[in-house]
Parts: C-alpha cells; structure tokens; sequence
C-alpha cells in the first residue's frame, strides 16, 4: 500500500512508520519543519513531504501526489494543558487541520482515512463510569479535548455526506520508547537514567502518585492503527486502550526496580495536579470485534524498553 502520514515523525508517529515498513508499505509522511522531532528513518520505502495542515491548497497537492491507499492523520498540537496557552491555535491546527486533510482526500479519491484523536475528549468521569467504551458521553474540559472531539466528529460527517471512509481511533495514554519529556512514564525513565549513570543525585522528584490510568505500549498503538485501516469501519470510533488501570505509583516503583537504583523520592508541589477522576480505564472490546486486535506487550516490558531509550539517550549527548 501507498501509505500518506501526518505526525510521521512524532511518538506514535515514528513507531507507525516502521510498522508500515515491516509490513512492506510504501510511506510518505507529511513533514513540518517547526514541529517535527523524531527523524524519519533512512529507507528506500520512505519519502518526506513537506507541507502544512493550515495551507489547504498545499496540503491538497501533497495528497494528490502522493496517490495514499490509505491515510494516516496523527499531527496536531498534543498536550492538553498547552491548549490553554493558545485555544484558537489548538482548534485550527487540531480540527482546521484535519478539516483540510479530509477535504484534500474526498479530491484525490476517497481513500480509507484513519483520523487518530484522543481519550481526552472524555470530561469528570466517576468509578461507575468505568470502563469507558465508545458510547461514554463525551463532555471535554479542555480546549485541546474540544478539537479531539471535533476532528472524530469531522471524519463522521465526511462519511456521511461524501462516502469518505474514515475511522477514528481513540487512544488512552501510550508508553514506550522515543517519548518526550512533558509525560508521567519518559520523565520518571529521563530522572533515573541520569541518577543510573552518576549523572544526577538519586533523588526522584514526583508529582500525584495516585491516580490509575490506563497505559498501552505505542508499539501496540500502532498495530492497532493499521488494523483500523484493513477493517475499521467507516464512521465508527474505536478506543485504543489495555482494558485495565495501573497506578502512577506502580509505575515509578517498576522504573526504580528495573533501574537497580536506590533512591529518595520526594513530592515536588509544582508537579502536583489535583485530579478529578483518580481511576480511569478503557474497553477495547469493541476494537476486537471489529479488528481482532489485543494489547500485546506487557507494560514491565514498556517501561524497561522506555528505560533504555532514555540511558541510550543520555549516554550519545
């Protein structure tokens, strides 16, 4: 397949493209300058493309050239409490965005269309609420939330008015390796790292240790991305999650232990975020059914291969 991605060269992004590859896919990833993080690798079945999800002739262009068997859509601006800084922003790059890539698709020839939104579009939820599934009203309270909702709401109307079949993939929070810092598992692996390579004192300054979430390996995402592809179906949202909730706790006591570190851990006020919904887990029964997928790597695994990426990371600086 003619594979055309947005957000190639972010978290997930990067881990999709090499499941593409192993697949045998052709990619051609849309690249922006500004925004991009991760490389893209060095393969003869990878081609950049540059362009803007807000240049809607441009980005039109790109589609058309690139003659996608299937699309992509993970870029956007990702992290909810930014969105606070700049809403507007938030909304046009999040929902303007893919508002444009949808529209430059139905031109080119109505590819299948994975529109790659978010959990967050989930508000106050209760224990009684859990698991969250697909039919769990969406009430965001954020304006980062708000353009999730809208870009999934965006792929419906595309398939009903212009038979473009969209699929909205869902995701809960997702661990691995190459993520950056601003996120619970890479800023734990980033601190013990250093203190595992006498490069910092082995003090772990941590925020809330108590909520439970639910995390999925972004290798397993990213599987599950392309499953949506072969059989999603057109119209329909699918959450992406490991069916069950882990503690924040848990996770830093696992990191510590595969660290083979001692160390004081110390709450630090300015990382400390009241939270609402102390539990919060998803059912991919859904997702299943439809696709047959199920998270396959175990979360000791994820955080171990996180750990590495992080020591690796700071050992080549």
């Amino acid at each position: 397949m003619r594979v055309f991605i947005t957000g190639a060269t972010g978290f997930a992004g990067s881990h999709l493209v090499d499941h593409l590859l192993a697949g045998g896919h052709h990619v051609l990833a849309l690249v922006h300058e500004a925004t991009s993080h991760q490389g893209l690798p060095a393969h003869e079945r990878v081609q950049p493309v540059t362009g803007d999800l807000l240049d809607p002739d441009r980005l039109a262009a790109a589609v058309a050239a690139a003659r996608p068997d299937w699309i992509f859509h993970l870029a956007g601006q990702a992290y909810p409490a930014r969105s606070w800084d700049d809403p507007a922003l938030t909304l046009a790059v999040n929902a303007g965005g893919t508002a444009n890539l949808l529209r430059a698709a139905v031109a080119f020839g109505r590819p299948r269309v994975v529109v790659v939104t978010s959990a967050e579009i989930y508000g106050p939820l209760s224990p009684a609420d859990m698991p969250l599934t697909e039919a769990t009203p969406a009430r965001p309270r954020h304006p980062y939330g708000v353009s999730k909702l809208a870009a999934g709401e965006l792929g419906r109307v595309y398939w009903a008015r212009y038979g473009l079949p969209v699929v909205e993939a869902r995701p809960f929070n997702h661990i691995g390796p190459r993520q950056a810092p601003g996120f619970v598992v890479p800023d734990f692996a980033s601190q013990l790292a250093a203190i595992s390579l006498g490069r910092a004192e082995p003090v772990m300054r941590v925020g809330n240790l108590e909520p439970e979430r639910d995390f999925t390996d972004v290798r397993d995402v990213a599987a599950a991305y392309v499953r949506l592809a072969e059989a999603g179906r057109p119209g329909e949202g699918y959450l992406i999650c490991s069916g069950r909730s882990v503690s924040v706790r848990h996770l830093l006591e696992t990191l510590i232990e595969l660290a083979g570190v001692r160390v004081d851990v110390q709450t630090d006020s300015a990382r400390v975020n009241p939270s609402d919904t102390p539990c919060l887990y998803g059912s991919y029964a859904k997702l299943e059914a439809d696709t047959g997928w199920r998270p396959e790597i175990p979360l000791r695994q994820s955080l171990a291969d996180a750990l590495a990426d992080w020591q690796e990371r700071l050992q080549t600086d």
